[in-house]
């Protein structure tokens, strides 16, 4: 019965994505949505195998506490749906929902697995609490976050479709982790709305009531399943509405705003001690410190001072954008995000020799460049579990790869293939 219930529910819902108005507006053809839809299903089947067999070497197992944990959640729906909804917002702890940055005793660090866990026992309503078949639920729902993006990205890069394509739907790490039951997913489908809805705000010059409505609710997606995120996005989504409004070279603004934003990150504390942020890193990283795994790597301890983080900016940057190294490589799951990190560079690498004709940095380019090494940055300050890096990183991953590979002239990288070759068969 199950995977009849499966079958009927990918049926179902690989043809719902092509009637979707969203979607449809996309410029993807139905063939091309169909083909993303089922490789988001088969990228979230993979992720839950790997969660069973694989689930402590590959630290995965929360997906399947998660699962669990929503079958609990599911019988209090069908028995207690108002204790179902009232529970979200109980807070046993001392000092109520003060804690914001706070990893232990705090409401805010419990909503993430909350929030979560709500969501997928309203989808056992449908699935009767089949992982699998929230699997289809999920990457329908997920596919939200990518499409938004891509639509942004085809109206920016007209004439780079295929390559704004592949860069937003078929970067391994990016299908992987946003396609499996987890957070990740959900969160980019908040940074898609934000994104989506603030750029053709500002193309249209309109903001009607529903705009503003999926910006906050896609503040309220990063809030609720990431919160430390908004710290990352806020200040790039300040600095380029501002750009919107002065006539300022776009980088100056972005410099200022992100001086002024340091500047209270390491000073807000002196106002109120509850706006401690360099001290909330430091405790992160530490907590992440104490826990055993794998993919652990020895790092420098963080100190809560604008020194520390000025010397181990560097540290930060390697872990965040450069590993893992080959020498990290430990199973299949590290060999693939090894290459995959090294393939990236290398197109990078591209880019810088054969780009197109710059057009300079406009407001949303410089967002996705802030944004992405923002958060970046804050990975590498407080994680030091390779796995966990991977993970993180593969958000901001389509901010950086679809500018890079929209603007590599893909003729003359041919050329010069084809030449290369040429030259090695006359040898």
């Amino acid at each position: 019965m199950e995977h009849l219930l499966f079958a009927a529910y990918l049926v179902l819902f690989a043809w719902l994505v092509t009637k979707v108005k969203f979607f449809k507006d996309s410029g993807l053809s139905p063939a091309q949505l169909i083909i993303v839809f089922l490789l988001k299903v088969m990228a979230g089947i993979f992720y839950g195998w790997i969660g069973v067999y694989y689930g402590e070497l590959a630290q995965m197992v929360d997906t399947w506490a998660y699962h669990y944990e929503s079958l609990r959640e599911y019988e209090l729906l069908r028995s207690n749906p108002p204790e179902f909804f009232r529970s979200i917002f109980r807070n046993t702890y001392e000092g109520g929902y003060e804690k914001f940055l706070s990893t232990e005793n705090s409401w805010w660090n419990d909503l993430k697995g909350t929030f979560l866990v709500k969501i997928m026992a309203l989808l056992n309503l449908l699935s009767t609490g089949h992982y699998y078949i929230n699997v289809v639920f999920y990457s329908f729902i997920s596919l939200f976050g990518p499409v938004a993006v891509y639509r942004v990205m085809r109206d920016i890069f007209p004439a780079n479709r295929m390559a704004v394509l592949l860069a937003t739907f078929l970067v391994p790490s990016f299908l992987y982790w946003t396609s499996g039951i987890h957070k990740d997913g959900l969160i980019f489908v908040g940074f898609g709305l934000i994104v989506y809805h603030f750029y053709f705000g500002f193309k249209d010059s309109r903001w009607p009531w529903h705009r503003i409505l999926f910006i906050l609710l896609g503040l309220i997606l990063v809030l609720a399943l990431r919160n430390f995120l908004i710290i990352t996005i806020i200040p790039a989504l300040i600095a380029w509405a501002v750009c919107r409004k002065l006539r300022y070279p776009p980088i100056v603004i972005y410099l200022a705003i992100y001086a002024l934003f340091i500047l209270f990150f390491f000073t807000a504390r002196y106002v109120d001690p509850r706006l401690d942020f360099p001290e909330a890193v430091a405790v992160r990283q530490q907590e992440f410190l104490q826990l055993r795994g794998g993919s652990a790597v020895a790092v420098d301890r963080i100190e809560p001072t604008l020194h520390s983080f000025i010397v181990n900016a560097p540290q930060a940057f390697s872990l965040s954008v450069l590993r893992p190294y080959p020498g990290d490589v430990r199973h299949l799951l590290s060999l693939a995000a090894s290459l995959e990190i090294n393939f990236l560079l290398l197109l990078f690498v591209a880019f810088l020799v054969w780009r197109k004709k710059q057009t300079g940095l406009t407001p949303f380019m410089l967002f996705c460049i802030f944004l992405s090494f923002s958060l970046l940055m804050m990975i590498g300050y407080t994680v030091n579990f390779l796995g966990a890096i991977v993970r993180y990183r593969s958000l901001v991953l389509p901010f950086l790869v679809i500018p890079v590979m929209a603007q590599i002239d893909w003729k003359r990288v041919s050329s010069f293939l084809t030449n290369d070759i040429k030259n090695k068969n006359n040898m």
